[in-house]
C-alpha cells in the first residue's frame, strides 16, 4: 500500500502542465515577485483593508495601491467587498498566502 502512495505521489509531481496552466503560474509566481505587490498580500493576510487604508498603512499612493490590486484580482490572489461606495480588499487564496508566508519564513529563518 505505501508503495503504491509513492508511485501515484510521483505520478502526481510529474503530470504535464497544460500551456493555460503554466502560464497561470508563471503569472502568480511574477505577483509575487514585485515588492509592492507582497507588501500587499502581507498586509492582507490577517485582515481586509480598503484602498486607502493600504496606502496609508504601506505609504503609497491611492492610484498605486489600485492598480497593483487589479493586477492580483486579474489572478484571483485577493477579492473584494463592497460596504456602501468603499471597497474592502481581502486575500483571495490561503495556497498563496501560505507559500508567502513560508517564503517570508525561509528568509527569516538562521
Amino acid at each position: 500500500m505505501k508503495e503504491q502512495t509513492i508511485n501515484n505521489n510521483e505520478k502526481q509531481g510529474n503530470d504535464n502542465l497544460d500551456e493555460e496552466t503554466l502560464l497561470t503560474i508563471s503569472q502568480t509566481f511574477k505577483a509575487l515577485g514585485d515588492p509592492t505587490r507582497i507588501r500587499i498580500l502581507n498586509l492582507l493576510m490577517d485582515k481586509e483593508y480598503s484602498v486607502n487604508d493600504i496606502a496609508e498603512n504601506l505609504g503609497l499612493k491611492q492610484s498605486t495601491v489600485s492598480h497593483q490590486l487589479s493586477n492580483l484580482k486579474n489572478l484571483r490572489l485577493v477579492k473584494y467587498r463592497r460596504e456602501g461606495t468603499t471597497l474592502y480588499y481581502s486575500h483571495n487564496d490561503h495556497h498563496v498566502i501560505d507559500i508567502l508566508k513560508q517564503t517570508i519564513e525561509h528568509v527569516r529563518h538562521d
